[in-house]
């Protein structure tokens, strides 16, 4: 048994879009692949998801071994090795076989193993660059690569390579940076980088390269996140935090490109991670 496994979101959206992966999945791969999250989408009341209830991983797994299956294998929709795939499912694992006794489970990589990273996944973000781009006729001065933040080095590894290689697929059209949603105090979390919200108010040396006052100085934000939730897609925090700066500083025109799994390249990478897996 497949299980496509998202961290969750208490947001519809991300239910329905992890719901429409699996499904892409399932036909390429020619076999069911059941959508589960790790946490809080089970509190998204079923009239919002068009009438089934989302699964969450343990009551996923014990409902599974009641019927008496034992082996899985869980492909990790995870950039990098956060704690949801190095900690919180080996303990949900055990804690499932404590009380069924031994299952076979198979957790595939993750989408951006380092060091050798995921050139897909740059084709990705610079396809969705360029896709705002056309689609608003814009002139950015600068391309932000944006992620969630995280408290582990690894995880936060993943990103920089990304911005490295976007920055050369970028080479002498447009600059590159890099910022995170969020981050925690203090400097031993400095490797997470620079806040997006900081970044963004420190933009006026762009609108000076942009040239005249009155111009609009677009700025695009490259999303490095899989689904729509509490942080990415309509309403996010990314979406509050541009709001804010363009509220700020009216000379800016944020734009944020296409999510992830918006983009068909990543049904490819996820069924290369399974079949390595598998064999």
């Amino acid at each position: 048994m497949i299980i496509l496994l998202d961290n969750g979101s208490k947001r519809p959206a991300a239910t329905k879009a992890l719901r429409r992966l699996a499904a892409d999945l399932s036909r390429c791969i020619g076999e069911e692949v059941h959508p589960v999250s790790l946490l809080h989408s089970s509190k998204v009341l079923p009239s919002q998801i068009d009438g089934r209830a989302a699964q969450t991983l343990e009551p996923f797994l014990r409902q599974q071994a009641e019927q008496g299956r034992r082996a899985f294998v869980i492909l990790p929709l995870f950039f990098g090795p956060s704690r949801a795939i190095e900690v919180f499912v080996p303990e949900i694992i055990a804690a499932v076989e404590a009380d069924y006794g031994q299952m076979q489970v198979q957790v595939a990589p993750i989408l951006c193993p380092m060091p050798t990273g995921e050139p897909r996944l740059v084709d990705i973000l610079e396809a969705n660059a360029l896709d705002v781009i056309a689609r608003y006729a814009l002139s950015p001065s600068r391309l932000i690569l944006v992620d969630h933040g995280s408290p582990i080095p690894e995880v936060s590894a993943v990103r920089r390579w990304l911005a490295t290689e976007l920055t050369q697929r970028f080479k002498g059209i447009l600059p590159v940076s890099e910022a995170v949603m969020e981050r925690r105090q203090g400097q031993q979390y400095d490797f997470n980088g620079e806040l997006l919200e900081d970044m963004l108010a420190a933009l006026p040396l762009d609108r000076m390269n942009a040239g005249a006052k009155t111009r609009k100085c677009d700025i695009v934000l490259a999303m490095q996140f899989l689904l729509p939730g509490r942080h990415a897609g309509p309403e996010g925090d990314v979406d509050g935090i541009a709001e804010a700066a363009m509220k700020e500083q009216p000379w800016l025109n944020i734009i944020t490109s296409p999510l992830v799994s918006e983009h068909p390249l990543l049904c490819d990478i996820l069924c290369d991670r399974l079949r390595s897996s598998v064999n």
